[in-house]
């Protein structure tokens, strides 16, 4: 049975099929890391055939769309959870430098579908903006001059610029500088070289790149089980949320890029590279901008520190974002709790996850994470009025009437055994079976703006063999892989380059002040 997807014809789960069918990849859930593995596998190995299930009716429906994002374009330029202050007073940049490294390979393989069709139209998904760090008060100040020194040595962040005047302040962030009172030292550090990113928009484009290749890609087809056979396939077990139907697909390998839900579809595989690890659900909410006015007056992500003794993920920023070829607005997040482990998911889902081998780590997490049981506590108590109280750090004189809240995605950390005990972890991690049959991806961020270099683990830690073939062929798409360009800066000026003109995102003019619109940007 087909049924038409963006222009293209796909194929649909078959209500009660009785028989067994075959493919070579099953793909799990339809957001930007299933849509990114299926695009490299298509052109790696054009001859195997793939299947792509999807739960809800639609594409990147959960972390990758737009607005469930919360964090669109993670380069390292700007976040500073990313480069932390050390007990003696020096600034560690090796996550910020890792980060960025792996952000430009996914950078160099949009580059090349752009250049090959993969994808169509940049500005679509991606377009030029600022990365600004911004901090107040003496000691962040001098935090941020010592973050600015540290990396701008790196040829990665190169260009970045050390503001610590009112006016220059005032010349590129006007919104932020309305009413505010400067004997407070601020301080920013600037890079021109940011970018946003709409991921649904990506994926969709990946997803009609996949579905006009012969990828068959099946919305409302949940999967409900794993089960491993005797020759090391998998029989994917899936029903049809509008039948009731059920299809069984058996696989040679199996990739779990279903968000929140990879943590249970992976134990109920069995596999012990599981074992030990849940997960911590945390929701977001964010203030959207409805005024045009003052989403004219600000063109850049803005991040800040988070507060003292809160944790990574509650970093804020102001966020400019270009959605359908229109610019937004959002400051956030403000954090809020439920054992959901998707944002349509179930209450059950935290309870459910429950195995007797993560018991441990989770209690030994709730021992240690008392600040962010705190945080989270205030976050919920916080009023509406409350929240804009705490954007006013950013916007002086920010009126709730020009704001509404939304809600975001759900994020589901990490937890690993540690010792006797276990270790909440913001970050991404890939899990795969010792035979490389199946793989999945946990966490959260930087999550979406690493999805290439993510994946490229995925296949080489499952297929070693045939990754040695495909190397020539991924060098094509991706010219500095295995290198360091933080360590060639003649490459990296190069790939940066090319990357550039194939995306488009050549700046009109120098930035500063009244900034340029993004390429594809409608004007308020």
């Amino acid at each position: 049975m087909l049924t038409r997807w963006q222009d293209k014809e796909v194929d649909l789960p078959v209500p009660n099929a009785a028989m067994t069918e075959k493919t070579d990849v099953v793909l799990i859930g339809a957001g930007i890391m299933s849509a990114t593995l299926g695009a490299l596998l298509r052109q790696l190995q054009p001859d195997w055939s793939i299947t792509m299930f999807e739960r809800t009716d639609a594409a990147a429906p959960e972390s990758s769309d737009p607005w469930n994002n919360a964090g669109t374009g993670h380069s390292a330029l700007c976040e500073l959870n990313y480069s932390p202050q050390l007990p003696d007073g020096s600034v560690d940049v090796s996550k910020a430098v890792d980060i960025n490294e792996r952000f430009q390979v996914s950078r160099q393989f949009w580059a090349h579908a752009v250049e090959t069709g993969v994808l169509g139209e940049p500005s679509e998904f991606i377009n030029p903006i600022a990365h600004v760090s911004f901090v107040h008060g003496a000691d962040n100040v001098d935090y941020l001059r010592k973050r600015y020194e540290a990396l701008a040595r790196h040829p990665l962040f190169e260009g970045m610029e050390y503001i610590d005047t009112p006016d220059e302040f005032a010349r590129r962030l006007p919104l932020m500088a309305k009413g505010r009172d400067y004997s407070d030292p601020i301080a920013l550090n600037w890079s021109d070289r940011g970018t946003d990113i709409d991921f649904g928009s990506l994926t969709k484009q990946l997803l009609a790149y996949l579905g006009g290749s012969g990828v068959e890609i099946a919305f409302g087809s949940q999967v409900r089980n794993l089960d491993k056979q005797s020759d090391g396939s998998w029989n994917v077990r899936v029903r049809n949320t509008r039948t009731g139907g059920n299809r069984t697909v058996n696989a040679k390998f199996v990739f779990v890029g279903a968000g929140g839900y990879a943590l249970p579809l992976l134990q109920k595989s069995g596999i012990s590279e599981i074992k030990g690890f849940a997960g911590f659900p945390v929701s977001g909410q964010f203030l959207r901008c409805t005024n045009p006015a003052l989403i004219d007056q600000h063109n850049a992500k803005v991040y800040g520190k988070a507060a003292v003794g809160a944790p990574p993920m509650s970093v804020p920023h102001l966020d400019t974002r270009v959605i359908r070829g229109n610019a937004g607005l959002l400051f956030g997040p403000y954090a809020g709790w439920t054992p959901k482990f998707l944002k349509d998911g179930k209450l059950t889902d935290l309870f459910k996850s429950v195995r007797a081998g993560n018991v441990t780590p989770m209690l030994g997490v709730g021992v240690t994470e008392l600040g962010l049981v705190k945080y989270l506590v205030s976050e919920l108590l916080k009023s509406p009025a409350g929240k804009v109280n705490t954007m006013e750090e950013f916007i002086p004189r920010a009126d709730g009437h020009d704001w509404e809240l939304i809600t975001a995605g759900q994020r589901v950390q990490i937890i690993r055994r540690k010792g006797i005990g276990g270790v909440l972890e913001l970050g991404t991690a890939v899990i795969a079976a010792a035979d490389g049959s199946v793989a999945g991806l946990l966490g959260a961020s930087p999550g979406a703006s690493t999805c290439v270099s993510a994946m490229l683990d995925v296949l080489q830690r499952c297929f070693p063999g045939e990754y040695q073939q495909w190397t020539p062929k991924l060098k094509e798409m991706v010219p500095s892989l295995g290198i360091k360009l933080s360590e060639n800066q003649g490459l990296y000026r190069e790939v940066w380059d090319w990357s550039t003109k194939a995306l488009h995102l050549e700046r009109p003019e120098p930035v500063g002040g009244n900034t340029p619109t993004p390429a594809g940007v409608a004007q308020n």
